[in-house]
C-alpha cells in the first residue's frame, strides 16, 4: 500500500530521524520525501511518499506517538478527488481543466459543472460532464448561495471547489462551508490589482508584466493563501484589452498548475501562506 504522509509540526532536533526511524520499524520504503523548517514560526513540515503493508489509522496513530504535542499528521491513500467545477461566462480556465482531464493529466473526478449562465452548457456537454445552472436572477446572494450549498452537498465527498472564473465574491456561509476546499484564480499578480478589472487596473499603472494567482478562497477577498504565480510581459502599446486577452493564457496554466498540487496533496496551509512541496 502507497501512502503520502503529511506532517505539521512544532519544530524540535531529531523529528527526521524519529519519523524515517518509524518508517524502517514498520518496514515502509520511503518513494520520495521533502521538509521544510519556517525558523520565524518554528514550524516543521514534511511530506513523505512510503511504501508497505500497515493499516493507514495504525500508521497515523504511530506517528503522533514519536512526534510533538499538537502535530497534525494526514496519511492518504493516493487515489482520484472529487472535484466541483464553477464558472460564469468564460471558457478558457474551465476549459483548459476539461481538456487536462479528458487527456488524463488530472487525478480527479469531475462532479459536475456549476454556473450561474447556461452559456457554456454547449461546450461542457462534450465532456459528457453534467452541468448544472442555478441563475442568480431574481435572486438575493444568501438564497442564491444557499441552492448552490444544497447542490453541492448533494454529492458524496467534494475534495475541492475550483473557481473557474467564476465572477461573483462568495459570503462568509459558503467560505465557511467548505473550509480551505475553494480554489480561485484572480486575473492579477496579487496582492497588486485586488478586485475587479485588474487588468484595467494593471494598464492605469503602466506595469510591465501582467500575472495571475491561485489562491484558496478565504473571507477577505483575493487575499486567501497564494499557491501558484506566473506572469507575462507586456508593454507600451498594450491597451487594458490586450492585457486581458493575454492574460487568459496565464491564467488557466496558473489554475491548472494549482489544481494538480492540490490533488496530488502537496499543499500545507498556515498563517495565510501556503508550503508547497
Amino acid at each position: 500500500m502507497t501512502y503520502r504522509v503529511l506532517i505539521d509540526a512544532n519544530d524540535e532536533k531529531g523529528l527526521v530521524y524519529k519519523v524515517s526511524s518509524l518508517f524502517f520499524k514498520y518496514d515502509l520504503n520511503i518513494l520520495s520525501n521533502s521538509e521544510f523548517v519556517d525558523k520565524e514560526s518554528n514550524k516543521f513540515f514534511m511530506r513523505s511518499v512510503v511504501d508497505g503493508a500497515i493499516d493507514k489509522e495504525e500508521l497515523t496513530n504511530a506517528l503522533l506517538e514519536v512526534l510533538p504535542k499538537n502535530t497534525a499528521v494526514r496519511v492518504i491513500e493516493p487515489k482520484k478527488k472529487n472535484i466541483i467545477l464553477m464558472a460564469t461566462k468564460e471558457m478558457h480556465a474551465l476549459g483548459d481543466i476539461l481538456v487536462r482531464h479528458e487527456e488524463g493529466e488530472l487525478d480527479a473526478n469531475i462532479l459536475a459543472v456549476i454556473s450561474n449562465y447556461n452559456l457554456l452548457e454547449p461546450f461542457v456537454s462534450k465532456f459528457n460532464i453534467p452541468y448544472i445552472t442555478i441563475s442568480h436572477e431574481g435572486l438575493e446572494r444568501g438564497e442564491h448561495e444557499s441552492k448552490i450549498i444544497e447542490v453541492i452537498n448533494g454529492f458524496e465527498d467534494v475534495d475541492y471547489i475550483i473557481l473557474a472564473k467564476y465572477m461573483r465574491i462568495l459570503t462568509p456561509r459558503f467560505v465557511e462551508a467548505f473550509e480551505e476546499k475553494i480554489i480561485n484564480i484572480h486575473h492579477s499578480f496579487l496582492p497588486a490589482f485586488i478586485g475587479a478589472n485588474p487588468y484595467k487596473q494593471a494598464y492605469d499603472r503602466g506595469v510591465k508584466i501582467i500575472g495571475a494567482t491561485a489562491h484558496f478562497v478565504n473571507n477577505n477577498l483575493d487575499e486567501g493563501p497564494i499557491i501558484a504565480q506566473d506572469v507575462i510581459d507586456v508593454n507600451h502599446a498594450h491597451n487594458w484589452k490586450d492585457m486581458q486577452r493575454n492574460g487568459r493564457d496565464v491564467e488557466k496554466v496558473v489554475l491548472s498548475r494549482a489544481l494538480k498540487l492540490a490533488l496530488e496533496d502537496r499543499i500545507f496551509v498556515y498563517a495565510n501562506r501556503t508550503v508547497i512541496f
